[in-house]
């Protein structure tokens, strides 16, 4: 069989993964200021909070996300299987931006932060697109023997999620501890920011 053909017939007999794609938004919120200080500051009043009411604190910068599905679940004979999960994921990023015009120097520097943020976010979206990708793997074709309701078919697909989901809200925490602790690139990206480097 010719490369192309082969390459041909074994794309379209594996189950695709990519044919979904996430939705991703920015939403902004207001800082004030015409000091990188002051942006900063007015960042630490408004940025979005984050955690339990008790809890909660305030961030720079935050990923959100909205997971929903479209599953086919079909009873084969005394089976259940699940033929098709087709994820819709919106994944929302949540930046400061400033209220007003800036001077241009610190326009520049706002636009390295403003860059750095995101790109420290986007690796929270990655992150969820990976675990979204997992799931879709997983279920597609999930399948129980003697499960005629799919009872079966969907308390293996929770108990996957629920794991998945932890180890995907772990991952992203440590990537923050490490993003914020020493040395970790945040820090120096808001030293940066303040320090006009």
């Amino acid at each position: 069989m010719k490369p192309a053909l082969l390459l041909a017939a074994l794309l379209l007999s594996t189950p695709a993964l990519a044919d979904w794609k996430p939705v991703e938004k920015i939403d902004t919120y207001a800082v004030s200021g015409q000091t990188a200080e002051q942006l900063y500051l007015s960042i630490g009043e408004k940025g979005p909070l984050i955690g339990t009411a008790g809890n909660a604190r305030r961030v720079i910068a935050h990923t959100f996300f909205k997971l929903t599905w479209q599953r086919d679940y079909q009873p084969q004979g005394n089976a259940c299987v699940l033929k098709t999960a087709r994820p819709k994921l919106i994944i929302t990023y949540t930046l400061p931006k400033p209220a007003g015009k800036l001077e241009p120097a610190l326009q520049a520097r706002w636009d390295r932060f403003a860059a750095g943020l995101i790109a420290h976010e986007k690796v929270h979206g990655a992150g969820i697109v990976d675990m979204v990708d997992k799931i879709v793997a997983f279920s597609t074709g999930l399948t129980a023997e003697n499960d005629p309701g799919c009872k079966k078919v969907r308390a293996e697909l929770t108990a996957y999620l629920d794991q998945l989901s932890k180890a995907q809200r772990q991952g992203s925490r440590d990537f923050d501890t490490k993003e914020f602790g020493h040395d970790g690139n945040m820090l120096k990206l808001i030293a940066a920011f303040l320090g006009g480097g």
